[in-house]
């Protein structure tokens, strides 16, 4: 746990720590609560800068090597279903967080925008951004559309094929073990469709590589900055009421689907 391993540092003489949150894209959930869990520990053991200092990488859902790594990932697997003239749509998913969480963050703009440079380098054009393991209470709204539900939305518009991306998630964990290869899989079987899980980055060697890029990068006083698409690299310190937890007062912009 933090507290304790912040603790074993302190111990050990550890006067600067790295924090790699494996999100790549930016929320309450996904990265500042991971940055009030460091100061709350600090605060706790009664620690300063003078005794322990933390940075925490940059977010990383438009790097070449995450995006390269997700669109060769999408290339495999794409070449596992049966052939067929019918055209393939991209189904991008990505964990759902409550819409008033959304509003403080760039979650859903992010996740666009990694979905649309995923889709592109895999060469498809025909692409949708879902959502999945929705919790909480059910009067609370959340991001949506659901990806079952999507699937069926596509299976009514006579879509055929389609490959399941976890853009949000970085490994096999059971949220895509269960609701993606069970759940969305075997509605897609109920649709009638040709349907294929896309793997995640994993332990992928461009994407450990990307890792070891993102330490040195922060560790360089006038480090080159990768990033794919238009939307530039990401901060590397929060600003003040950066991912909010509610909602902001800055208003939330609509994000559709491809097509």
């Amino acid at each position: 746990m933090v507290t304790d391993t912040i603790t074993q540092m302190k111990a050990d003489g550890i006067k600067r720590v790295l924090v790699f949150v494996t999100s790549a894209f930016s929320c309450y959930s996904g990265c500042r609560q991971y940055r009030e869990d460091v100061t709350n520990a600090l605060e706790l053991l009664q620690l300063g800068k003078d005794d322990i200092q933390f940075d925490k990488i940059r977010v990383f859902y438009n790097h070449p090597d995450f995006i390269g790594t997700m669109a060769t990932k999408t290339r495999e697997g794409l070449s596992t279903l049966p052939e067929s003239d019918a055209p393939v749509h991209l189904v991008f998913t990505a964990h759902s967080i409550p819409n008033s969480m959304a509003a403080g963050s760039d979650y859903e703009v992010q996740l666009a925008e990694a979905s649309r440079l995923v889709a592109e380098e895999a060469g498809v054009a025909d692409w949708s951004l879902v959502y999945q393991s929705r919790s909480g209470p059910p009067q609370i709204p959340w991001l949506e559309p659901d990806v079952c539900d999507y699937i069926e939305t596509l299976a009514e518009k006579g879509v055929k094929r389609i490959a399941i991306i976890p853009i949000g998630f970085i490994s096999d964990h059971m949220e895509v073990l269960f609701d993606l290869d069970n759940e969305a899989l075997a509605k897609a079987a109920e649709m009638g469709m040709d349907a294929v899980r896309i793997s995640t980055v994993g332990t992928d060697p461009r994407f450990v590589g990307m890792i070891r890029k993102l330490v040195v990068e922060r560790m360089t006083a006038s480090p080159e900055r990768e990033c794919a698409g238009c939307r530039g690299p990401n901060h590397d310190i929060c600003p003040v009421g950066c991912c909010a937890k509610g909602e902001s007062a800055r208003p939330r912009p609509a994000v559709t689907p491809a097509s």
